[in-house]
């Protein structure tokens, strides 16, 4: 079953090994764990539902404390630290659980007629602050896309398939995998992000090199909408004036809700393989993963960990031994102090994977890689959607963990990155405080790259001390983030929690034209308010 107050399935949890702990000790300091609420006690602070009866919608809402505390928060820290803590602020009066596109329309007739905010739910796995309830002084209702988790239609001519907006990831791989294809999509909450999710907040996956972002990757849908239903065709190309579908894109419920995606599939890879290269340092790693994607070498993923990464990594693998055998055959070929891990894939046919490989391997050569095969390839592959469980095992152990995530251009990564290190290392100084941060690059363009920034903390001697260390090093981080060419969000979206520095990347023209956009389709603001648009 899923934590009611965590990622993930609780029957699964990730141990940090000892080596693991030593070393997080040894650069923040020994945690001290704060206690969690429970289940029982969160539910008894559910006050009564606010939504008024209606017989045409009633069978699909549950109004139950329970079903209500889950619905609650997402995935961010404020959430988690609220969901530990008990104090988790507002509930949404129920969550409704339609069945259909028609049973979304009569939730929305519903939400107009009673005056009702609605909040889309896809799989909760926002870092945001997406889908938090806020006081407005009127009923919230939670919409969850639940039940709307099949394939309805394939068409393999046209290799577009389409599906429930609530389709988690894992069953939109394999129910298309069932008829030979792939989505190819593949963000480190795949286990529990939906489709329609991918599409609201501009999701990123893993393999967006081969497969693209979601934006190549969405076809067209349907969007239930208070003014009425949208539908998107599947034209391959229009230059027929603004693209709708780009409005929905990023759209985070504001606009309506996404019933139906119309999404752009592959036939399955022949063949599929993740390998590693260490480089001495950052200047070799980092230009050669510029050129790897510059060159078009055809890589399915690609991503550059700095040296701390590299270092923390290799600290909680495990397996000493190996790990010592490994770090002295690295040092005997020059990767030693400062060495840093590139991981990259290959995915196609035989004949693809081959001349790629090759390709990859010599320009890495060029920058004195050091090429280790597939093993620690095929370990991050495995584990790479369980990473998410690790917050669990770090808080249990007195620690917050977080990231912070942006794109910029390729003459501008490594002075933001180290902008964005510095604040988050030197940022609880003042408080006695050590910050652990480290970094990878991925999502790879010809102009520029993603970076992906996690940081570890120890938790305060109470929740609102541990909230108010991460409002500091989030809000200060964000803010160095905009205004140094930095986006505020490459993958995982607006949400609340990014909406107050929206404007500096936008622009005033700009978000009076988001807001235009809004105030067309939801006049009264009934959908997720305060999302998207601070």
């Amino acid at each position: 079953m899923r934590r009611w107050n965590g990622w993930g399935d609780e029957q699964f949890s990730l141990e940090l090994p000892e080596q693991g702990q030593a070393f997080l000790a040894d650069r923040v300091g020994g945690g001290s764990p704060l206690a969690d609420i429970t289940l029982h006690a969160a539910c008894g602070q559910v006050p009564e539902s606010r939504l008024p009866s209606d017989p045409q919608v009633d069978d699909l809402i549950d109004r139950s404390p329970e079903t209500r505390v889950r619905h609650a928060r997402g995935q961010s820290l404020p959430d988690w630290l609220a969901m530990r803590s008990g104090d988790i602020g507002e509930f949404p009066d129920g969550v409704a659980f339609p069945n259909t596109s028609t049973d979304v329309r009569a939730l929305l007739h519903y939400a107009n007629d009673k005056d009702i905010q609605l909040i889309p739910y896809g799989g909760g796995t926002s870092v945001a602050g997406h889908i938090n309830p806020v006081d407005q002084g009127k009923p919230v209702l939670t919409v969850s896309l639940a039940n709307l988790n099949r394939l309805m239609d394939l068409d393999r001519e046209s290799q577009i398939a389409t599906f429930g907006a609530g389709t988690p990831g894992p069953l939109v791989e394999s129910q298309l995998r069932a008829h030979g294809y792939t989505l190819g999509h593949f963000p480190q909450s795949f286990e529990l992000s939906t489709i329609g999710g991918w599409v609201a907040s501009r999701s990123s996956g893993q393999q967006s090199l081969r497969y693209g972002r979601i934006e190549q990757l969405f076809a067209g849908g349907r969007i239930e909408t208070l003014q009425g239903t949208l539908t998107i065709p599947t034209i391959p190309a229009s230059s027929a004036g603004p693209d709708v579908r780009e409005m929905i894109l990023g759209s985070e419920g504001r606009l309506g809700l996404i019933t139906e995606v119309k999404a752009r599939i592959s036939r399955l890879p022949e063949q599929e393989s993740f390998h590693v290269v260490f480089f001495p340092d950052w200047d070799k790693a980092r230009t050669a993963a510029r050129k790897l994607v510059q060159n078009r070498v055809q890589l399915s993923m690609l991503r550059l960990s700095n040296a701390i990464e590299t270092e923390t990594q290799l600290a909680l693998a495990g397996h000493p031994k190996l790990i010592g055998l490994l770090e002295r055959f690295l040092a005997f070929r020059g990767a030693e102090d400062g060495k840093c891990m590139m991981t990259f894939g290959v995915t196609g046919s035989k004949a693809q994977c081959r001349g790629a490989l090759a390709e990859a391997r010599k320009l890495c050569s060029d920058y004195k890689g050091v090429y280790t095969g597939t093993k620690l390839g095929a370990k991050w592959a495995e584990k790479r959607f369980t990473m998410p469980y690790l917050r669990e095992a770090l808080w249990q152990m007195g620690y917050a963990v977080d990231t912070l995530e942006t794109a910029t251009d390729w003459d501008n990564v490594d002075t933001l990155m180290n902008r964005i290190e510095t604040n988050l290392r030197e940022g609880l100084a003042d408080r006695n405080e050590r910050t652990h941060v480290f970094t990878h690059l991925s999502h790879f363009y010809g102009q520029g790259c993603s970076i992906y920034t996690t940081y570890v903390f120890r938790v305060a001697d109470s929740y609102d001390e541990t909230l108010s260390r991460w409002q500091h090093l989030k809000n200060t981080t964000s803010d160095l983030i905009v205004r140094n060419r930095g986006t505020i969000s490459h993958q995982h979206g607006v949400g609340k929690d990014h909406a107050p520095f929206l404007p500096v990347e936008k622009g005033e023209l700009g978000m009076r034209a988001i807001r235009s956009l809004t105030q067309s389709f939801d006049p009264d603001q009934r959908l997720n308010p305060k999302t998207l648009l601070d």
